[in-house]
């Protein structure tokens, strides 16, 4: 398609005057189908070797990364407004500044693998297949959520994806439970479990690492360091912040989390140790929230504004993207603003269904209790209430 483009720019230049072609010879002509770049150094833990830092990424990859992330934050951006105006109720943890987290390493994933997370779950509910209208429609509680409206902004689910989990660091035994179960069955496939700086001092999630790697599981713990545990910073919250070497004898890296490139190869390279048969790795990628920690905290009264700030000025992972790839010619500027404008129509016509789409009847309340179970009585919100199961 491009060496079509590029031979009818190339006739049309020889009948008209060179400098009315300039722009178009350039977008065109001087695409390149990849590109290489070098990412920041990983550090490292019981490893002789990590990731490359010399990392490779093709046109499509690069575009279908840059479009996933720029959804993630309309998405995300569009849910902050429905809860200020309150047709989004109850917890609400949003994902902006961290997209490049999902989305790295869903690159390094296949559909096959499986993914649990903690609360702040809209950007992994999209990576792992759920389109933003039904993610929408989950926060607004409609039966055309991707749980039906019943679970709300921490309560998503896919194939392959076990939430939006709200007890914190609970969701790490339970990933360590989806890897014992693909180890037992023969499986190649993986098991991401996800949890922030806040949970990683929790008790739970080292006896999980115990027996990760007592039984060599398929499992990649994955700190999502976002420098706040609620509004704790993590210098005030834990005696080392260096959460790649908190497994001990489990092998970790740390990975510049606001790199989508060095999120993937990180990801990658933890993958392929897991799916060899090595057991466990540890995976920290340091990230940034550009908001509270839920709706409910402004997210400036333990950090300046001015911190903020910069890291949207020098650290977003979305803008850093796009100057790489208008830099190594492997998009146009004019590419990249038409995804935007591409992704916002599309999140602004899924926030109208997310508005409109009909709501549960009342009951539904009664349903989806057990799996294959016989029908039984369920008390209501009184005494005098009850519903038959189905």
């Amino acid at each position: 398609m491009l060496s079509c483009a590029a031979r009818l720019v190339r006739a049309q230049i020889q009948s008209k005057p060179t400098a009315c072609w300039v722009v178009a010879a350039r977008g065109y002509a001087d695409i390149v189908d990849e590109a290489t770049f070098t990412t920041n150094e990983y550090a490292l833990h019981k490893l002789d070797e990590g990731p490359s830092q010399t990392v490779t990424v093709t046109r499509d990859d690069a575009l279908k990364y840059y479009r996933q992330m720029q959804t993630i934050r309309r998405m995300e951006t569009a849910a902050g407004n429905l809860y200020k105006s309150k047709v989004i109720r109850g917890f609400c943890h949003l994902y902006s500044g961290q997209e490049a987290c999902a989305v790295g390493m869903e690159a390094a994933l296949t559909p096959d693998d499986h993914v649990i997370t903690a609360y702040r779950a809209h950007g992994w509910t999209y990576t792992r297949g759920v389109p933003p209208v039904n993610i929408l429609a989950e926060l607004t509680g409609r039966k055309t959520g991707c749980a039906k409206g019943k679970g709300g902004s921490m309560h998503m689910y896919g194939k392959n994806f076990y939430g939006g989990n709200g007890i914190v660091g609970a969701q790490v035994p339970l990933g360590a439970g989806i890897a014992l179960a693909l180890k037992y069955t023969g499986s190649n496939n993986v098991c991401v479990a996800l949890y922030g700086d806040g949970a990683a001092n929790q008790g739970q999630v080292f006896e999980t690492y115990n027996m990760a790697k007592l039984w060599d599981l398929p499992v990649i713990f994955v700190c999502e360091n976002n420098g706040y545990g609620m509004g704790t910073a993590v210098e005030r919250a834990s005696a080392s912040t260096d959460y790649y070497t908190r497994g001990d004898y489990v092998p970790g890296i740390r990975a510049d989390g606001m790199d989508v490139l060095a999120v993937r190869e990180a990801t990658r390279f933890a993958a392929e140790w897991c799916r060899s048969g090595k057991g466990p790795m540890l995976l920290e990628v340091a990230t940034y929230r550009y908001h509270g920690h839920s709706m409910s905290d402004p997210g400036t009264t333990y950090r300046p504004r001015e911190e903020i700030q910069e890291m949207r000025k020098t650290r977003d992972p979305i803008t850093g993207l796009r100057e790489k790839l208008i830099s190594a010619n492997i998009a146009t500027a004019e590419e990249m603003k038409q995804i935007d404008l591409d992704v916002r129509a599309e999140i602004d016509k899924a926030v109208e269904q997310a508005k409109t789409d009909p709501e549960l009847p009342v009951e539904e309340m009664y349903t989806d209790i057990f799996v294959d179970e016989p029908p039984f009585k369920v008390r209501g919100t009184n005494p005098f209430m009850y519903g038959m199961s189905k």
